[in-house]
């Protein structure tokens, strides 16, 4: 697909969110019930019953997204101004795969009395995220560098009683552990055997690394642009010494040799194609580098050749595509839904069980006529399901429910969960112009 300026120039003129109200005022009762002097007693009520707000306002079915335009898609660090049209993006995916009410944030927080001070400042995020945080059921923090966005996901989620997500991230995380999950259960590997080297130490790769180990890999070497990152390196900073391996390998080529995954969230063509013959039997090569992944597909064909093994990339262009909006959307449904204090490990890990078992379940006609002539069936090209598959809002969010629920943080738990997961389908239905 050819996508060029003056098309995307068009698609975003004028901006591409807007308010639709829910209750349209059309008469001069409804002019008193919305505002003036009937709003006076949902004023009260809330002050009240603060937590009734999930109620009688949007709190309870909006997100902010929030970002300070520091590290905007591959583009880095462009301001906020320039981060807009992402954030309108995000908020465009919310609503449609998940029904989810957003609206972004950018935030100027380099600028101090006028001026561009030039540096990021966590604690002034972390300020103002806080202060607006009432209005909203949940915070999706985007395109934050590193390691800033670090201190303000986990000062956030300490402060709020709402969830906080940096998608930078999880997003790529919960996704990256769903497929690696299949591509275990297709090499008939066990999950736990696999050796994974992971090339990229930034936010992406440091929270692939947490989850892949919380859901029980043992195995997990990580490399930056200086080589294998192993304990007692002279260069480590303290956030690496907390991701450290103690291992004898020293580069990325030594790190692959007997390898089962290779996961590149770090920069084009730094992966050569005769390393991957060093990997182990029926490797996983996820070349996630946007958009010019560590090693292109064509390049892992040509030398692998009849040899057995997974691709992905983080491009649409390609089998099995690494997209956050296949998390995201799904994830803050299930916590908004009941109303969760937080976002937890488990969490997480059941929205990546619940993506895995979407790729290995038979995908519907109509999902089949929108990827017409893609391989839909759980195999070497289909180890990660596609977004605009209608069954992944009720199974993602409701497996996200279901955790919120037992960890204790869902405000308000689900009371008829078959009930739950065919309102949502017959929602995703909708949203996907279906029935």
């Amino acid at each position: 697909m050819k996508i060029d300026e003056t098309s995307v120039l068009e698609f975003h003129e004028g901006g591409k969110v807007a308010l639709k109200m829910p209750h349209p005022v059309k008469t001069v009762e409804d002019l008193c019930l919305a505002y003036t002097p009937g709003v006076g007693k949902a004023v009260l009520r809330l002050a009240d019953h603060p937590e009734d707000a999930f109620r009688y306002t949007a709190k309870g079915h909006t997100v902010a997204v929030v970002s300070d335009g520091t590290a905007i898609l591959g583009l880095g660090d462009r301001g906020p101004t320039a981060a807009i049209p992402v954030m309108e993006g995000k908020c465009v995916l919310f609503k449609s795969f998940a029904g989810v009410d957003a609206w972004p944030v950018v935030l100027d927080h380099c600028r101090v009395g006028g001026a561009s001070t030039g540096k990021t400042d966590p604690q002034r995020v972390i300020d103002a995220v806080a202060m607006l945080a009432p209005m909203y059921g949940g915070i999706n923090l985007e395109d934050i560098a590193g390691p800033a966005c670090f201190e303000i996901e986990d000062t956030l989620t300490e402060m709020l009683d709402i969830p906080v997500f940096h998608d930078d991230q999880w997003g790529t995380a919960v996704i990256v552990l769903a497929a690696v999950r299949n591509y275990a259960i297709f090499a008939q590997k066990p999950f736990e055997s696999l050796r994974v080297v992971i090339n990229g130490a930034g936010a992406a790769g440091t929270r692939i690394r947490e989850l892949l180990l919380a859901g029980g890999a043992a195995q997990v070497i990580s490399c930056d642009s200086k080589g294998v990152i192993y304990k007692g390196r002279p260069c480590n900073q303290a956030r690496h010494e907390r991701i450290a391996e103690d291992t004898k390998c020293r580069t990325l080529e030594e790190a692959l040799r007997g390898a089962d995954v290779f996961v590149g969230v770090s920069v084009a063509d730094c992966v050569k194609p005769e390393w991957l013959l060093t990997m182990a039997p029926n490797p996983a090569v996820f070349a996630l580098a946007n958009p010019n992944p560590e090693i292109r597909p064509e390049q892992a064909a040509g030398v692998m050749g009849d040899r057995p093994y997974v691709m992905a990339t983080g491009r649409s262009d390609y089998p099995n595509q690494i997209n956050n909006v296949l998390c995201f959307p799904f994830l803050f449904r299930g916590a908004l839904d009941v109303h969760a204090r937080k976002i937890t490990p488990a969490m997480k890990l059941a929205a990546a069980d619940a993506l895995a078992l979407a790729a290995r379940t038979e995908a519907s006609a109509d999902t089949r006529a929108l990827y017409a002539g893609e391989s839909l069936t759980f195999g070497r090209d289909y180890v990660i399901p596609k977004p605009f598959d209608p069954t992944l809002l009720p199974t993602v969010a409701t497996g996200v429910a279901l955790a919120a629920m037992k960890d204790g943080v869902a405000r308000t738990p689900l009371t008829d969960v078959k009930a739950y997961q065919e309102a949502l389908t017959k929602e995703a239905l909708a949203l996907r112009g279906i029935g």
